[in-house]
């Protein structure tokens, strides 16, 4: 196993590989624009790297809350599980490892919530990296978003939402990819690296099975006239 650091974020300690997938600030986003929903939820995190996202949830969350953690790399599916044991969430969040395209890995219809951060760039648009685990979450090496379209589709109850973080470039992609398939867009927030810039990623709520309409939310910008932080991406920081 490569080399790893221990990193606080907010109350929780994550152990994550030195030069592999690191939490970085869409990892915070995603996490912050999950919403809960009513009654038991049982949620399904597809490419967890080493578990931030679900441990985030399964600590924001609590009662009611089961997440399960995937990852077609099994040194960051161990990671990933002592981190649940380290923070003592491990009854509310365990992680395995896997392939979303194995159509046996999930029983069909079995999560109320799917939560995915998938690679941004296509292989013919994208670069390698010299780290293979890097690689793998930054290209559509083992994960397209039609994809996720279809897995989505297969392990998400009628009515289940997934809710995602992407490339703003490839906003027709995903939204052609999703609909495909019958998770319907529902909810989208632009984000914005500054004022007059163009949008970097974009946050997407979809229904498996919803109906039309989209609301398009006020976008969220990270850094003001001065370079600083805005006080909307220090809240989502706020777990």
């Amino acid at each position: 196993m490569e080399a790893c650091t221990l990193d606080e974020i907010n109350n929780l300690k994550i152990i994550q590989p030195s030069t592999g997938p690191r939490v970085n600030m869409d990892t915070i986003l995603l996490a912050s624009w999950v919403k809960k929903l009513r009654g038991d939820s049982k949620f399904l995190e597809a490419g967890c790297a080493a578990g931030a996202v679900s441990l985030i949830l399964a600590s924001k969350f609590k009662k009611n809350f089961h997440i399960t953690g995937l990852d077609i790399q099994s040194e960051l599916i161990e990671i990933a599980n002592t981190n649940a044991k380290n923070n003592n969430l491990d009854e509310r969040a365990n992680f395995i490892a896997g392939d979303l395209r194995d159509k046996n890995l999930f029983a069909r219809e079995s999560f109320d919530g799917l939560v995915i951060n998938p690679p941004y760039s296509s292989i013919s648009a994208g670069r390698e990296s010299d780290n293979a685990s890097r690689s793998t979450a930054r290209l559509e090496t083992t994960c397209t978003p039609d994809d996720v379209s279809e897995f989505a589709f297969r392990v998400l109850k009628s009515r289940g939402r997934l809710f995602a973080v992407f490339t703003s470039s490839r906003l027709d992609v995903f939204m052609n990819a999703m609909t495909k398939h019958k998770i319907i867009p529902k909810r989208l927030k632009l984000v914005y690296p500054k004022l007059n810039f163009n949008s970097g990623i974009f946050l997407i709520e979809c229904v498996k099975n919803g109906g039309a309409g989209l609301i398009v939310m006020p976008p969220l910008i990270v850094r003001d006239e001065n370079d600083d932080y805005t006080a909307d991406l220090l809240d989502a920081y706020k777990f």
